[in-house]
């Protein structure tokens, strides 16, 4: 067995890949304890949908869709093909993201699924799944496909799993750290080690 050295600057993290090949038998659907509702957002502009990604996914290192520019951006978001809905709580604060990737036939790809931390062990995520599904699972579905990776929640594969879920692939990854080039904030994601130096000629987006 030897270890591949990850260069300074970079972060690696194991990707697993899962899928559901049949539709869930029916069973009452958990309620949002806390009285949350999805909100469909129809051609979001992109500095809202960034603001709500980051909110969601910093803590995380989710980063795909900040590098982005405008114009890549609003090509995803405003596909016919996807669908992004934002969780709300009572007072109207967007506190989720759900979006659903139906660009390939016959197969929903849930791209995005995520609450804020504060709402970590509240039971909020099996309701938001529960919503996920009952959306995805729609006419001319055959495969609901997700991945996650390790700089995900540690419960993250267990909680695919237990929803129905069963892994099919496995892959590496390798990115530079995006808080050293200043997309994300230099103390996001404290529990992933910073190795390198920040890039002092990099932008905030």
């Amino acid at each position: 067995m030897s270890l591949a050295r990850v260069p300074d600057g970079q972060v690696a993290t194991i990707v697993t890949s899962l899928q559901m090949i049949e539709r869930p038998r029916p069973k009452p659907a958990p309620a949002s304890r806390l009285g949350l509702r999805l909100d469909r957002w129809r051609e979001p502009a992109p500095a809202r949908y960034r603001t709500l990604f980051r909110r969601v996914g910093a803590p995380w290192l989710w980063f795909s869709r900040l590098v982005m520019d405008d114009a890549a951006l609003t090509a995803i978001i405003h596909d016919g093909g996807i669908e992004i809905y934002a969780v709300t709580d009572r007072q109207g604060i967007e506190i989720g993201l759900l979006e659903l990737d139906f660009r390939e036939p016959g197969t929903c790809e849930l791209s995005f699924l995520g609450l804020v931390p504060e709402l970590t062990g509240q039971g909020e995520g099996r309701w938001l799944m529960a919503q996920a599904l009952a959306f995805g699972w729609r006419k001319g579905v055959t495969r609901m496909w997700v991945h996650t990776c390790t700089l995900d929640h540690p419960g993250a594969l267990g909680f695919y799993r237990a929803q129905g879920f069963v892994p099919f692939a496995r892959a590496v990854e390798t990115f530079a750290d995006p808080r050293l080039a200043g997309v994300l904030p230099l103390d996001a994601a404290p529990q992933i080690p910073l190795i390198g130096s920040p890039v002092a000629t990099s932008s905030v987006r």
